[in-house]
């Protein structure tokens, strides 16, 4: 992956900041040219991928020929393609962002951008490019800015473009990311100035050259822990009639560590190929097991041994990260189950009968459940009757939340409100509208939040977490399962 420029640019595309690592492109045409694609382009009109040949105009994207790495198209023109972000830090892609023609057009040369606070980070290259290596580039050099500047801003940027430089220079060398670490970043690269008699002491940390860039090396701790947090989340959407239309589990494999010195880990889960892999067919096929899809890493796992043996090995950095991320495509019934039952009476009142049940092992308990169930935007005079929890009316958001602070499993409540409806008739009510279909625009899903300690859905466990470390010390290990949900949905119409 090469990348010849970096743009930090406002809305209008008017650069704030920008680095050119390589200088084989004309770095103001190159901006100018991204400009005024995102003022002259309608919004529906615009494609991840857009070439400007040589004479400045939009057209058709033009590959080179097999083989070569250079620009297509008619000489001096540029190809860029360029991937937007639907949400914020760690926010989820559009569909924009990944689709086929950002990856079937990757051969050619590439400017890539995700908007931020009124913001565009852009990347400009003339290169076979690796679209997806930019694109985490941009990511991690977001959240390192956050980082150091808590907000990013077109104001932070233009208050702090000293620091936004070194980082520029420290994060990238000649078009090739280095590190965006942080912790090593803040050891050289600081908020105050250095004194000409302490330039001696501010050199850069070995880390940056050392085969574990995300460790430093010497770290002490008076007492050496590592905490290691199952978390899993629940995506759930379930039909009026009761059939779970979608199920879907999310989870993170969460660390904090407190060791000395360079530690080994090596984390043992009761992974269905890892028993496979290692001959243990019995104890793959005994229920027990798990298959986890889609797993993700962090970088100082080493791959090559788990693709060989699914031993997770690794030499963490100290404080907090996530180690891995995973996704379980299953069925799962529902953890906490809603059913409501709307009735309509004469003289404009609504009536809402909700029953919900607890659909896991009595042992475990969800803490702080909320249930939101949706009512008509102009009722009134609500009154509620619970036989356990608290119910409360939100008028601007059109729901009831009832909040249950512990809800264990095995059991069952119901609760009772009452709504005065000035403006609709009994028909409307019922979800009829005049002309005689149904209206159920109100009906939205029932939405449910909890978060159940010592307990996962999916049944992933941590078998074993072993340290090893030269030194010989005695490191206290904890574990602790989370299971939460995610987007949990129980339709009513």
């Amino acid at each position: 992956m090469v990348a010849s420029a970096i743009l930090i640019t406002d809305l209008t595309g008017k650069p704030l900041i920008s680095r050119n690592y390589r200088g084989d492109i004309p770095l103001s045409s190159a901006a100018e040219k991204f400009a005024s694609y995102l003022l002259e382009a309608e919004e529906d009109a615009k494609k991840p991928v857009f070439y400007v040949d040589g004479n400045g105009e939009f057209g058709a994207l033009k590959r080179g020929e097999e083989g070569s790495d250079e620009c297509g198209g008619v000489p001096g023109g540029e190809t860029f393609v360029y991937v937007q972000v639907s949400r914020g830090l760690g926010g989820l892609l559009s569909c924009r962002a990944v689709s086929c023609r950002a990856v079937a057009c990757a051969e050619a040369p590439h400017g890539f951008y995700k908007p931020h606070n009124n913001l565009y980070l852009c990347g400009v290259t003339c290169k076979n490019s690796n679209v997806a290596l930019i694109l985490t580039y941009l990511y991690q050099l977001t959240a390192l800015f956050q980082d150091y500047f808590t907000t990013l801003n077109e104001e932070s940027i233009r208050d702090n473009f000293v620091i936004i430089y070194e980082l520029l220079d420290e994060t990238m060398d000649h078009g090739l990311p280095q590190s965006l670490d942080s912790t090593i970043l803040r050891q050289f690269i600081t908020q105050e100035g250095n004194r000409m008699a302490d330039d001696s002491k501010s050199k850069p940390p070995v880390a940056l050259t050392n085969a574990v860039s995300w460790r430093a090396e010497g770290i002490k701790h008076k007492k050496n822990e590592i905490f290691l947090d199952v978390v899993e989340k629940l995506n759930l959407l379930v039909a009026a009639n009761g059939t779970v239309l979608h199920s879907e589990i999310n989870g993170a494999v969460k660390m904090k560590s407190f060791l000395s010195g360079m530690p080994e880990l090596k984390l043992g889960l009761n992974d269905k190929l890892m028993f496979e892999a290692t001959g243990r067919a019995n104890q793959a096929r005994s229920g027990k097991s798990v298959e986890l899809e889609d797993i993700k890493f962090h970088q100082c796992v080493r791959l090559a041994r788990f693709e060989n043996d699914r031993t997770i090995s690794f030499i963490p950095p100290d404080g907090e990260f996530d180690l891995m991320t995973y996704r379980l495509d299953t069925h799962v019934k529902p953890l906490i189950w809603v059913e409501a039952v709307v009735e309509p009476h004469r003289g404009s009142r609504i009536e809402y009968m909700i029953k919900t049940r607890s659909q896991f092992k009595s042992r475990s308990v969800a803490n702080n459940v909320e249930i939101s169930i949706p009512v008509p935007p102009d009722v009134d005079s609500p009154s509620f009757k619970s036989s356990v929890g608290n119910v409360t009316y939100l008028p601007d958001k059109d729901c009831v939340v009832w909040t249950i602070k512990q809800f264990h499993g095995g059991r069952e409540y119901l609760m009772r409100a009452h709504f005065g409806l000035p403006s609709i008739s009994r028909e409307e009510a019922d979800g009829k509208d005049r002309s005689g279909g149904m209206d159920t625009s109100w009906k939205k899903p029932i939405g449910v939040k909890f978060e159940i300690p010592y307990f996962t859905v999916s049944g992933i466990q941590v078998r074993y977490l072993k340290i090893i470390e030269r030194s010989g010390y005695q490191a206290l290990p904890w574990v602790r399962y989370i299971t939460a949900n995610g987007d949990y949905q129980l339709r009513m119409a």
